[in-house]
């Protein structure tokens, strides 16, 4: 069984190496072993093609390895359903390896279980649920996609220790450090989108990209609440937009011509409920889209709405070691909540020392 945890361990390096660019698809990882040794490996491509296990199977053709016999450990369970690649669970099963270790299974209707039994049926022996925790918060957003419809939703925030983002006169460059500024944009490359509202790509005007070196084709998808198409033309969003893709969400068609040949994506979302955007349709049909993971960068007032609106599971705050006062703008807008047992609860995950900042992990309690 330590052998089963160390190696899924290699599988799950490689599925965390994939989050942000494989969706629609999850990121798995796939490792063959024979007695005892790696002999190959593989990962979800770019896109969700091929799957991890194809690509491992090709990578050990390609060495020369027969993987008759072999154990192999992937992240997921293998698909069973034919959609534009045949099912990983038969090219495995025609690979004759003799075991398989999976640590989480697949909620996919179309799989769910049918890729378990097709080895089982197979006479290969399956083992189940190593590492299943990790394995389950890698491909997070996938799951809740296919269970709930809608993205998982990170809320990023960059405070001081009395949860300001701002001085009174607006000025918040910058708050944090280096090295959590960094680690910010690492954030950016492990989701496939990126949001923020209105305000802040008006007040700011960011390019919302990842520009950590050899990762400057990791940037996410860039997503503007933008109902009124207010967003400038000469915005380095809307400039960029023919490079990294840009999507407005508009609830009115008045104004988007301008739009036309920028590169810009205008995807039209319901009328305002009370006036405010339906964040929860918004959600739901970047899910359609095949969103899986939403970073969520600003501002306070978008991130008030998504709170209000139950929509925030996961928190990722980044702490500074400086006091603005209660005359800076607060990190989250006011919404409306009167009673303490109604606000949104979280659990930490984790606490980390990002130079002389701090990085807190918190997911939503269910």
């Amino acid at each position: 069984m330590n052998d089963h945890h160390a190696f899924m361990g290699g599988a799950l390096a490689l599925a965390r190496r994939g989050m942000g660019e494989t969706w629609p698809n999850p990121t798995v990882g796939c490792v063959f072993v024979r007695d005892g040794r790696v002999i190959a490996r593989g990962r979800t491509a770019r896109g969700g093609r091929p799957h991890a296990e194809a690509a491992a199977i090709a990578a050990a053709r390609e060495a020369g390895h027969d993987l008759a016999g072999t154990t192999a450990y992937v992240t997921l369970e293998p698909c069973s359903h034919h959609g534009r690649t045949p099912p990983c669970a038969d090219a495995l099963v025609e690979a004759k390896v003799a075991r398989v270790v999976v640590a989480t299974a697949d909620p996919d209707p179309r799989v769910s279980g049918g890729g378990l039994t097709r080895l089982r049926d197979a006479g290969i022996e399956v083992v189940e649920g190593v590492r299943r925790g990790e394995a389950d918060e890698i491909n997070a957003g996938f799951f809740q996609r296919v269970r709930e419809g809608r993205p998982l939703v990170t809320l990023k925030l960059a405070t001081s220790l009395d949860g300001r983002i701002a001085t009174a006169s607006g000025e918040s460059k910058w708050i944090t450090g280096d090295d959590a500024r960094a680690r910010g944009q690492l954030l950016r490359a492990t989701h496939d989108a990126i949001m923020i509202g209105i305000g802040t790509a008006e007040a700011d005007d960011p390019e919302l990209t990842c520009r950590l070196p050899g990762l400057g084709d990791r940037s996410p998808v860039r997503i503007v609440i933008d109902s009124k198409a207010r967003l400038r033309l000469d915005s380095k969003l809307v400039r960029t937009a023919n490079k990294i893709p840009l999507w407005l969400m508009c609830s009115e068609m008045v104004g988007i011509e301008r739009f036309n040949d920028t590169g810009v994506g205008i995807v039209l979302i319901g009328p305002p409920v009370d006036d405010k955007v339906d964040l929860a349709g918004v959600m739901a049909m970047l899910a359609q889209k095949g969103i899986t993971r939403v970073l969520v960068e600003g501002g306070g007032r978008l991130a008030a709405s998504l709170l209000a609106a139950d929509l925030v599971d996961r928190l990722a705050i980044f702490r500074s070691g400086v006091v603005i006062g209660g005359d800076g703008l607060a990190a989250v807008a006011g919404y409306g909540l009167e009673k303490l047992d109604l606000a949104r609860r979280y659990t930490r995950q984790s606490l980390q020392e990002i130079g002389a900042d701090a990085l807190e992990t918190w997911a939503r309690r269910h």
